[in-house]
């Protein structure tokens, strides 16, 4: 993973529009972001912890923006957050991170989507912020996001956020939700491979895929069009083991014609044995891999986006506490914290988000090295 100095984020961001009249300009918009980044990443949750991060480090804050009027009010912080446009602020996201991270042959991207739990306002009618975002496995980052009004928005979500990446080489994949034809299509046309998961929603095709694999159990698995992968973990007192199966053979599939580029069909066995319990799950998926080892990673990968992602989110940055519910500010402070994780990802130091956080809010030169990469 490879990324550019702060000056490149400093540079995709001063491309945004501001919604201000140049008479109410009192502080200068990227003064206002890059405040508010440096602050996130030093533990502040809300507008006020922001302005008074400021406050302190007015002076080491000049060392990168001017502020020539100081450090704004709490409230007018969160005024101007609230009001930048959602989709250009996801846009100079999105080009910073095409220039900062060049993904890898293989790359695993994993699209899931989050609610943001209390920045709904039933005062208003204003429902919760929902969020889908594309998650680079390997590398450890957020590529991009796409704000929906409700997690049934995830069909047309996904489309859009799919369009703004670089998909050639990589492997994207989505839950239930994202099992559509058009997805398939898109990702194979945009030149990478998918794993799509098969539930409720492809009934017909989900029926199919079971049916094969309950078949294939009655002569344990001995075909020669399956693979198999295999994997045990243990701790926290239980063992869970994992069979990945993986068939070729899609001749008893209808419509399979109608699924751009797939080969296979996959499912995923588990079997956990906790406090003297043990539960069996199967999970059914189509793809267009051929090979079981990039199969068993690929949804090893995406399962851990809650992890990686989600938890992080919820317990570092306790996302999902957060009130912030002004406008547009849900969302933009959402893509603030995937920037701020995106800057701790590429410090070295093997220690905890949380652990980082902490250092980078009682010393300067440790947050000027998540900041300049240095």
């Amino acid at each position: 993973m490879d990324f550019t100095a702060p000056e490149g984020l400093i540079e995709h961001f001063s491309k945004l529009q501001d919604p201000r009249v140049d008479r109410n300009k009192k502080h200068e918009l990227i003064d206002v972001i890059v405040l508010c980044v440096c602050a996130v990443l030093s533990g502040a949750e809300g507008w006020s912890d922001i302005e008074e991060f400021g406050r302190t480090k007015l002076e080491w804050l000049r060392r990168y923006v001017p502020l020539a009027n100081g450090i704004p009010v709490d409230d007018t912080i969160a005024r101007i957050i609230s009001a930048l446009s959602v989709s250009g602020f996801q846009e100079c996201f999105l080009s910073w991170m095409e220039d900062a991270v060049k993904l890898s042959e293989g790359e695993i991207i994993a699209l899931d989507g989050k609610t943001h739990r209390r920045s709904h306002d039933r005062k208003r009618g204003v429902k919760a912020l929902h969020m889908v975002s594309a998650w680079a496995c390997r590398n450890g980052v957020v590529l991009g996001q796409v704000k929906t009004d409700e997690k049934s928005n995830e069909i047309t979500a996904v489309p859009e956020l799919l369009e703004k990446l670089e998909l050639k080489g990589c492997i994207v994949t989505l839950d239930a939700m994202g099992c559509q034809r058009a997805i398939a299509k898109q990702v194979k046309e945009g030149g990478g491979d998918y794993v799509l998961t098969l539930k409720r929603n492809q009934r017909e095709l989900e029926a199919e895929v079971r049916g094969y694999f309950e078949a294939a159990s009655e002569e344990d698995y001995d075909r020669a069009e399956i693979e198999n992968e295999e994997t045990s973990e243990e701790g926290h007192g239980r063992i869970e083991h994992r069979s990945y199966f993986l068939s070729t053979d899609l001749s008893s599939l209808s419509g399979v014609e109608k699924w751009r580029g797939l080969k296979g069909i996959g499912m995923v066995q588990s079997e956990r044995h906790c406090a003297g319990r043990v539960s069996i799950e199967q999970r059914y998926f189509i793809t267009s891999l051929d090979d079981v080892k990039l199969f068993q990673q690929s949804v090893r990968s995406h399962w851990g986006i809650e992890n990686a992602l989600h938890w992080r989110l919820d317990v570092t940055f306790r996302e999902d506490e957060s009130r912030i519910r002004r406008g547009n500010a849900p969302h933009n402070i959402g893509v603030i914290r995937h920037m701020a994780m995106n800057l701790l990802k590429r410090e070295k130091t093997k220690i905890s988000y949380r652990k980082k956080r902490i250092r980078a809010a009682l010393n300067d030169a440790f947050r000027h090295k998540l900041l300049m990469g240095q």
